[in-house]
């Protein structure tokens, strides 16, 4: 990050050498709060979660306009959108995954079970 004023430039690089020496998954640029692991986002769920939160932490904010609301809401609920989307492919996709594995698991057992069938000349009566 290039900054115009060198004592603000060293004041960051040595915020962000700190940052770097604490242990493993705490580290953050700085200027950022650090998030808990327990907060962290792993699934579609965990961002439709923490959207309803903060969707109903705007609606309850006294100070900001209407239109302020709606342009925050409506950006939050595209989102959101699209975390549904993801959740629904992923669930479709686990789907297809456990369906692949029953047809597998059938295949191998039927193929045990039945042998190929012998192939044996057999004569046309055309060819006779």
């Amino acid at each position: 990050m290039s900054y115009k004023d060198p004592d603000r430039q060293r004041e960051y690089q040595k915020e962000y050498a700190r940052t770097r020496r604490q242990p493993a998954g705490v580290c953050q640029t700085p200027g950022r709060t650090p998030v808990p692991p327990e907060f962290r986002i792993k699934t579609a769920r965990d961002v439709l979660d923490l959207l309803a939160g903060q969707i109903a932490a705007v609606q309850a904010d006294e100070q900001s306009t209407t239109l302020e609301k709606a342009r925050v809401v409506g950006s939050l609920a595209a989102v959101a959108l699209r975390a549904v989307e993801a959740a629904d492919l992923a669930g479709r996709v686990e789907a297809l995954e456990q369906a692949l594995k029953l047809r597998s698991k059938e295949s191998t057992t039927s193929w045990s079970q039945t042998p190929w069938p012998s192939i044996t000349p057999t004569s046309h009566p055309e060819s006779a």
